[in-house]
């Protein structure tokens, strides 16, 4: 469905989009599954709940020995800005710490909301398919990419195809048409759904713009409904945020109100998302229910702007009579005891019904516009 591989762009027929649409349909009734049939992975019992961590802007390679012929594009502003402040800002000894605070914390699964890389060269994405092999099995990890992983258009085989094992679905896709149906991917843990976006294309020097496509969106409308219906706590994975006040245009989602619109309807339990490089909350109100919309700073930053030190987000979602209890607890790196630490609630006790649709919401649906979206950073104290 994201048409955002290769050198070249894909164009996408309306009677394409109706194959590749009923072909994730079916992929999601099949990588979804009926209460009973065996095929969930353990969440450590429901009493518990399932816990997993969202981290995001790891920029975690190394651009020494990057060669003159790279450059010759938007990277040079990429290269440049490394050179001048971003490989002081991400260090390895707190991407070090991150890890060994991930396998202490007891997560179940880990999401990475994109930017893993600094201006997405083939060596750069090799770099990182090493750090995820150590990182966890593709099983217990998934990425989708950002902005920095795609700066220019490259071949698929020499970037994402190394990192298609923490991409994919569940449910293998069709051969021949993996690169164009891979967004959105699903992937269900327990009762937890996770729905993975790519807002991530290539932009103009100055801009970190994302965007979706219509392709994507319409498959996207979809899978929400029948992962609703199944009564899954459905994750939306983005690089961009789909708030509008939490970045200025440079940077924006350019079809955010056609994504918000597709969640309201649809119904959401919980976004999550990087890009701001900073840890914001804000809130999206769905016919199913108010749904937090969370953002995480850099996993990997020492914080040499105020807000800005690496940070990540451990969140447990339960199942309740009625539906579901969220619970999210942010932990921040401490350049003084040089490993990650709580740095307190960012969500506690938060409750949702189950995806479904009632009159009532549907009346209090009508008429709301841009004002019903709510969003104001969170502290990090450090």
């Amino acid at each position: 469905m994201w048409t955002g591989w290769g050198e070249t762009t894909v164009r996408v027929t309306p009677l394409a989009v109706g194959v590749a649409y009923n072909t994730l349909m079916s992929l999601v009734k099949s990588a979804v599954p009926s209460p009973g049939d065996g095929h969930e992975q353990s969440a450590g019992g429901e009493g518990e709940g399932y816990l997993f961590a969202h981290i995001s802007d790891l920029h975690l390679s190394t651009l020494d020995g990057v060669r003159r012929r790279d450059l010759l594009n938007k990277r040079l502003l990429g290269y440049l800005s490394w050179r001048a402040h971003r490989r002081e800002e991400h260090r390895s000894d707190v991407l070090t710490a991150l890890v060994d605070d991930l396998k202490r914390s007891g997560s179940q699964h880990t999401v990475i909301t994109g930017d893993l890389t600094h201006i997405g060269l083939p060596g750069e994405f090799q770099e990182v398919a090493r750090w995820l092999s150590g990182l966890g099995p593709p099983e217990q990890v998934t990425v989708v990419p950002g902005n920095h992983d795609t700066y220019v258009r490259m071949p698929w085989e020499e970037t994402f195809a190394q990192w298609l094992p923490y991409l994919s679905s569940d449910a293998p896709a069709p051969a021949g048409s993996l690169r164009d149906s891979l967004f959105p991917c699903l992937r269900v843990r327990g009762h937890v759904a996770f729905i993975g976006l790519s807002s991530a294309r290539p932009s103009a020097p100055l801009l970190a713009v994302g965007s979706l496509g219509k392709p994507q969106l319409q498959a996207l409308s979809g899978m929400l409904a029948e992962a609703g219906e199944r009564r899954l706590f459905r994750v939306l994975l983005i690089h961009h945020p789909p708030l509008s006040a939490t970045l200025g245009w440079r940077k924006r989602l350019t079809d955010s109100r056609a994504l918000r619109k597709i969640l309201e309807h649809q119904g959401v339990e919980l976004v999550l998302h990087g890009h701001a490089h900073r840890a914001t909350l804000g809130w999206i109100e769905t016919l199913a229910g108010r749904a937090p919309v969370i953002g995480v700073p850099s996993a990997s930053a020492v914080g040499h702007r105020p807000g800005r030190g690496a940070r990540y987000n451990l969140c447990r979602v339960g199942r309740t009579d009625s539906g579901w209890d969220l619970g999210v607890e942010a932990r921040a790196w401490s350049p003084e005891l040089d490993r990650f630490v709580s740095a307190g609630g960012v969500l506690k006790g938060a409750s949702h019904q189950y995806g479904t649709k009632d009159q009532d919401s549907d009346d209090r649906h009508q008429g709301r516009e841009q004002g019903a979206y709510v969003q104001h950073e969170t502290q990090v104290d450090q």
